[in-house]
């Protein structure tokens, strides 16, 4: 768990605030008895979690691609390929959904706007050398070419909830 206090805080408000914006459909599968706190989600989202990402085409068109998540500070943070074509989606169209599933037992889903955290020109995102540390002790310090290769992203989230009927199996898992 990488998250202070005040991190945990802004967490639990967003998950508090976006449950009740959701359709009654939502809230019939999702509910107090089967979601989890913040606290309880940077204990079981740890290490590197497979992202479904959700991006816009120029035409509209959705795209989803897979991505490795990392949840650090109580937000997604994902790599990609500077050439990818999420990285050009994002580039004009920084809106983004993300789902990370765990079968019937987790669903954590995101909407929020990806912020480029190392850009190619100008400046990276003050946190960045705590974070490219993590990641280069995660991938390995010579994984990528850091600077011209790949481009890291931060979803700030302005929607998210979570379905995990049975806390006790994602901590024993």
């Amino acid at each position: 768990m990488r998250e202070t206090q005040e991190e945990l805080s802004e967490l639990q408000a967003l998950l508090d605030t976006s449950l009740p914006r959701s359709t009654r459909h939502l809230r019939s599968i999702i509910n107090s008895a089967r979601t989890l706190s913040a606290t309880q989600l940077t204990q079981v989202l740890t290490g590197m979690c497979t992202l479904a990402l959700s991006t816009v085409t120029a035409k509209g068109e959705p795209r989803i691609s897979g991505v490795d998540g990392h949840f650090l500070h109580g937000q997604w943070h994902f790599g990609t390929a500077r050439t990818a074509a999420k990285a050009r989606h994002l580039a004009a169209r920084p809106a983004v959904s993300a789902a990370h599933l765990r079968g019937e037992d987790l669903g954590v889903f995101t909407h929020g706007t990806a912020e480029i955290l190392n850009p190619e020109h100008g400046e990276p995102a003050a946190d960045w050398p705590d974070l490219l540390a993590y990641f280069k002790d995660f991938y390995g310090a010579d994984a990528f070419d850091w600077e011209r290769e790949v481009v890291y992203y931060r979803v700030r989230p302005h929607w998210m909830t979570v379905y995990a009927p049975d806390f006790g199996k994602l901590v024993t898992a």
